[in-house]
């Protein structure tokens, strides 16, 4: 089935407004058992853009990630990835194949496995994992695993068991993984929890880099990391986008201030 083709035939209507950005979330409400989870809530996200999502806990930002990759079906509202693919009509399968991607806060990688074979598993489209890590990998993957490896700054530890790793070096294979599924569009949830410092500065680094060539949003706490490499920052609460803009106005906001950054 051709996925694009398809979510468009199926849009309500059967058309929709052209878009240019990467990601476009609008008007959308979910609702749990009578609470409001998102509330006509809009967002959109720009080609190449890095972009932070923070707010105090319960405001929505994980419901968010969840309608934008089909885990959860909103009750309303629109999200559209780029022009033409409307996510509403899709599977969380079929979101993935299109080119969203998602890592969650707790690294999941293969702790008995090395780092190549996480790395292969990632690359191989048969998901049996014995059938996968005894296909021989072509020129062309092994290069593209060694290219991922290096931006993680992984290369030097392709060997060793992905469970002797630090904490911050399972989030960055994790990444790793999740590049070679050549997303387009990358949602990462609270990257640098339990990271240290150094850990930190070199995950800003790596996010920063990554952007340009994919959109990436970021969800986090830690207000000192968003500092480091926001350009944009969208602030939610109460399901509801509170404040947008630059870190600096948004932390001279004083809803922002009240809700959350005065906690």
């Amino acid at each position: 089935m051709n996925v694009a083709t398809s979510a468009e035939s199926r849009a309500p209507g059967g058309v929709h407004e052209p878009h240019e950005g990467a990601l476009f979330v609008e008007g959308v409400s979910v609702s749990f058992d009578g609470f409001k989870a998102l509330n006509d809530l809009t967002l959109y996200v720009d080609h190449g853009e890095l972009r932070c999502l923070i707010g105090p806990n319960g405001a929505g930002k994980t419901t968010l990630m969840d309608v934008i990759t089909g885990k959860t079906r909103p009750d309303e509202g629109q999200v559209f990835f780029g022009d033409r693919i409307d996510l509403l009509h899709l599977t969380e399968a079929q979101i993935a194949e299109v080119g969203i991607g998602r890592k969650f806060q707790k690294p999941t990688v293969f702790e008995r496995l090395s780092v190549r074979d996480n790395l292969t598993l990632a690359l191989k489209q048969d998901r049996r994992v014995w059938a996968m890590l005894r296909a021989r990998l072509s020129g062309a993957e092994r290069d593209r695993m060694d290219e991922a490896a290096a931006q993680i700054g992984l290369l030097d530890a392709l060997e060793r068991p992905a469970g002797e790793l630090s904490h911050g070096q399972k989030q960055w294979l994790e990444i790793g993984m999740l590049l070679l599924q050549e997303p387009r569009l990358m949602l990462i949830d609270e990257p640098v929890a339990g990271m240290t410092r150094g850990e930190i500065e070199r995950t800003a680094q790596l996010l920063q880099d990554l952007a340009g060539e994919r959109s990436v949003v970021v969800v986090e706490h830690d207000m000192e990391f968003v500092r480091s490499i926001a350009r944009r920052v969208t602030v939610l609460h109460q399901g509801h986008v509170l404040a947008e803009g630059s870190m600096a106005q948004v932390q001279a906001d004083p809803r922002v201030i009240e809700v959350y950054l005065g906690e």
